[in-house]
């Protein structure tokens, strides 16, 4: 099994143009029937705040795009968008196509970033949610989720295998977005996929390092800083077998 990121430098706010974008680099690339391609968080936008702006409202919308996209790839696609929520805030979302264009699952990032001002514009989500890709139980979170091992360990305990993780992770910080993303791969014996975007928007840089990352916290491959597209191989037997050969997650003190 192969899974594809797209690592865009996201136009701000100008969803046609981040459309055109990732077309264009899956139509360069062919990704192989079956497999996964991720996105970034709000690939179609940026990390906006302009929840009235940006929201799943009008057509074409990015939800669209990732079920048309998955459907004419024949690919299971992972994609961040932004929806309202019932109290009038935004939901900051992960939607998982199928290649059949059918949606799989949808996961409402469970931390919103309070330091950049993400919780006085939109709701926290509150459920951890999980999909199958080939036998392979995958978790979806977004950003700065990855800083909270708590909801990784509840997912293990529930079967995940592999995670993505899509963002918008800025530049200051890219030491502690590579480092995380393989403690959380080493900690939890998963497949650990983090996609990021390059560019900058209006407040800030971004410096890319998509990376897809083995269940020993070894790199398979890492975008740098372009805009550009990274994939590997992802196979089931390497998680299950080292889970067996190490049980390290056997010692976990579980908490209700």
């Amino acid at each position: 099994m192969k899974v594809y990121c797209c690592q865009l430098d996201i136009a701000w706010e100008n969803k046609p143009e981040n459309f055109r974008k990732v077309r264009a680099m899956l139509e360069r690339t062919r990704p192989e029937r079956g497999s996964m391609v991720v996105l970034p968080e709000m690939f179609s936008t940026g990390f906006s705040m302009n929840v009235s702006g940006i929201a799943e409202r009008h057509a074409p919308g990015a939800e669209q795009f990732l079920h048309d996209v998955a459907r004419e790839f024949g690919v299971f696609v992972v994609g961040g968008l932004v929806n309202k929520a019932v109290d009038g805030k935004g939901l900051n979302e992960a939607v998982v196509m199928s290649p059949e264009g059918q949606e799989l699952t949808r996961y409402a990032k469970i931390h919103p970033f309070t330091f950049g001002g993400e919780l006085e514009h939109y709701s926290r989500g509150t459920e951890i949610e999980q999909f199958e890709w080939n036998d392979l139980k995958v978790t979806p979170f977004i950003c700065y989720d990855l800083r909270f091992p708590e909801i990784f360990r509840t997912a293990v305990k529930h079967g995940a295998e592999m995670f993505v993780v899509i963002a918008n992770w800025p530049n200051k910080r890219e030491q502690h977005w590579v480092t995380l993303l393989q403690a959380r791969a080493i900690e939890n014996l998963a497949y650990v996929v983090g996609v990021n975007r390059s560019g900058s928007d209006p407040k800030l840089v971004y410096p890319g390092r998509t990376m897809i990352i083995d269940p020993h916290g070894n790199i398979l491959a890492d975008a740098g800083l372009n805009e550009g597209m990274i994939s590997a191989e992802i196979d089931a037997d390497v998680v299950r077998n080292w889970r067996r050969d190490f049980p390290a997650l056997n010692d976990i003190h579980w908490r209700d």
